[in-house]
């Protein structure tokens, strides 16, 4: 009967064997790790014959570097002693996709290894993988030691392989390349190599090739899976390599394509004779310079691209903090500007030119870290980073960054809460040190299926409108089909970049920009319905709310109809290609019980000129302000104020108290209180 085991030290089937073996499974004997199970094995782990572990839930193998991580056979049984060699064909370390038919939600199996020298780990690890395919080159990690890439090759029928044979001819869609983070350039990898290093980005050619539905032949291993998978087989990376003088794995992140000289419009070559414009891909510095990116400094440099060289998560959600705490992840990344974790789709099109299509990103705020507003993400939930995902990092400068990736392992698919203790089995709970408020907007077609998504996030420290400064925005291609424009600071299209650029991930201030409208606009009709996704510090907010910890939330109008609440998980219609998003309604107007058009003016303090400036409503066209002290008295009047702008409020600082009123033209009056 199989059952799942809880955390423990010693287990059933284990002895101690010196300092090199604590737990081992014997010939015929099966070791069930079922999906919610944690299993932890503090020093060496072995198998003997067709002994295995099937690994559906957790397992943790803590050791020294003399302890072992092998397989074993027998080599001689007559005469007596019997001898063992180590068994280098697979099939006894089985790390298990639970549910392949539905592998985009499936539980997985995680294998855990930490403290064994490299030399010490030889046991061929099977995993099992399918995923969704990325189009002409498959974005991969391969966390393999020492694997001949030919080895990756073979017909449908061989387990260990992709179905496929590949080949070192470039663009036939069957090589095997390598990102190169200092030229910024995909390198040919030879198929008589082995795997460099632990945390390379692999692109596979997909000719033949398609990882979302693997043959069925190659789900061999007892039990049979629902659904084909993919099974390779490797000896598994570890954090120690006394040969090579490892002790954990790192990366040191500066110097990315520093000096490449990209020409005038991206039109310069690198040394494969290829364009730069036609593959390198910035999707955070574009709106910068949106006539010509590749003219800013940053456009293309200081990007890093990585596989995860663990069969363990990786959570990169506190990357850009400080922790605090004597037992950190040590990452304190603080230039972080975005990561991409998915590629969406790689087009190879007939002009030469290869780019990803629907990516996915996070962006970070511009915080700084350790303090109570330090770097939050904003955009798709993708900070957890499974076993062969590739995920790519874009920093705001080239100042030397380390990331150390042993304190990034992690069991659970959800992030690991800010001031909790760095641990693979960390509990999940929420940053509360800021408030980050996202609204996804998610076209579906008529069968309710994903066809598109774009983000709109406020927090007290973003930036309104267009600017030269980093921020946590994303561009869009024009092959996409729903996004949002720049926002006016007052609110709808900014007419200066409508034919610029338009975003994928939008951000405004929540302050500055209470109760403004965004501009999303849909660019296909088989968007039948709307969805919302409404995230707090990238948590989700319960089904059906509204309100965000501040009591507001976000809104959404379509032209000619009425502001409307969005609630989580929310579905509406589509009715028009066009629509608003608000984060908060406009202000109620004084003495009308809400009957009357709410005004988006506002009074707000401006630090620029360290003053109180009356912000006012795009529909406004004049103003009648008047200042009263708190005794009644009339302090400024002014009639007829241009509305085109801000009007400063001129007063001496004197820790008093002030009742603004602006009145527009037609009636309509704000009221606010403020202390100079």
């Amino acid at each position: 009967m199989k059952k799942n085991l809880l955390t423990v030290a010693l287990l059933a089937l284990s002895w101690t064997v010196g300092a090199q073996v604590i737990c081992s499974v014997n010939k015929d004997a099966v070791f069930y790790i079922g999906e919610n199970a944690l299993v932890y094995n503090g020093g060496g782990f072995q198998t003997v014959d067709n002994g295995s572990y099937d690994i559906h839930g957790n397992v943790m193998v803590v050791g020294t570097t003399t302890d072992n991580f092998f397989t074993l056979t027998k080599t001689s049984t007559d005469p007596a002693p019997v001898t063992y060699s180590t068994k280098t064909t697979g099939g006894n370390i089985i790390i298990r996709l639970n549910d392949p038919a539905n592998f985009g939600t499936s539980s997985y199996g995680q294998l855990y290894i930490n403290g064994l020298d490299q030399s010490k780990v030889t046991a061929i690890v099977d995993k099992e993988f399918r995923t969704p395919k990325h189009g002409t080159y498959q974005q991969i990690a391969l966390p393999f030691y020492n694997k001949t890439i030919s080895s990756f090759s073979g017909t449908a029928s061989t387990i260990g392989t992709f179905g496929k044979n590949f080949t070192n001819v470039r663009y036939s869609k069957n090589e095997v390349l390598t990102w190169n983070n200092a030229t910024a350039v995909s390198d040919n990898l030879s198929v008589n190599s082995t795997t460099p290093k632990s945390t390379s980005y692999y692109m596979l050619g997909s000719a033949g090739l398609n990882t979302s539905a693997p043959p069925a032949t190659m789900a061999t291993n007892a039990p049979t899976p629902t659904g084909s998978v993919y099974t390779l087989r490797g000896v598994p990376i570890a954090n120690i390599d006394a040969a090579k003088s490892v002790n954990g794995i790192s990366e040191v992140m500066q110097n990315a394509a520093d000096g490449v000289q990209f020409g005038a419009g991206g039109n310069a070559v690198n040394y494969y004779n290829e364009k730069y414009n036609t593959y390198l891909q910035d999707d955070w510095d574009a709106s910068l310079i949106p006539t010509n990116p590749w003219s800013a400094g940053t456009f293309g440099r200081n990007i890093y691209q990585f596989g995860n060289p663990y069969f363990t998560n990786i959570d990169l959600s506190l990357i850009g903090i400080a922790d605090g705490i004597s037992n950190g992840d040590g990452n304190e990344i603080s230039t972080i500007q975005g990561i991409r974790y998915d590629p969406g789709t790689v087009i190879s099109d007939a002009n030469g030119s290869t780019y990803s299509n629907a990516s996915r990103f996070i962006n970070f705020t511009t915080g700084v870290p350790g303090t109570a507003f330090g770097p939050v993400p904003v955009g798709d939930l993708g900070l957890i980073i499974r076993p062969m995902q590739t995920f790519v990092i874009k920093l705001r400068s080239n100042a030397a960054q380390t990331l150390n990736f042993d304190t990034l392992r992690r069991f659970k698919n959800t992030v690991r809460a800010s001031g909790e203790d760095y641990s693979v089995t960390a509990n999940r709970s929420m940053n509360q040190n800021a408030t980050v408020k996202q609204l996804g907007i998610i076209g579906l077609d008529q069968n309710g299926q994903e066809l598109a998504r774009t983000y709109y996030a406020v927090y007290p420290t973003a930036i309104t409108g267009h600017t030269s400064q980093s921020t946590v925005q994303s561009v869009l291609g024009s092959q996409n089909i729903i996004g949002t424009y720049e926002e006016d600071v007052n609110g709808g299209y900014d007419m200066n970049y409508i034919n610029s650029y338009w975003l994928y991930i939008n951000e405004a201030n929540e302050t500055d920009f209470l109760g403004k409208a965004v501009p999303l606009a849909l660019y296909s009709t088989g968007i039948k319905s709307l969805k919302f996704e409404i995230r707090e510090n990238t948590e989700l907010i319960p089904d059906n709310t509204h309100n965000l910890s501040t009591g507001i939330g976000f809104y959404y109008k379509s032209p000619g109809g009425t502001i409307s609440e969005i609630a989580q998980n929310q579905i509406i219609p589509v009715n028009s290609d066009e629509y608003s998003l608000y984060y908060g309604k406009a202000p109620i107007v004084l003495g009308t019980e809400g009957t009357a058009k709410p005004s988006r003016t506002k009074v707000v303090y401006k630090g620029s000129v360290d003053k109180f400036v009356v912000r006012f409503d795009p529909e406004w066209k004049k103003s009648d302000i008047n200042v009263y002290d708190m005794s009644g008295k009339l302090i400024i009047s002014q009639k007829d104020v241009s509305a085109d702008k801000d009007f400063e409020i001129n007063l001496a600082k004197l820790n008093t108290a002030y009742i603004v009123t602006a009145v527009s033209e037609k009636g309509e009056k704000v009221s606010s209180k403020i202390i100079r």
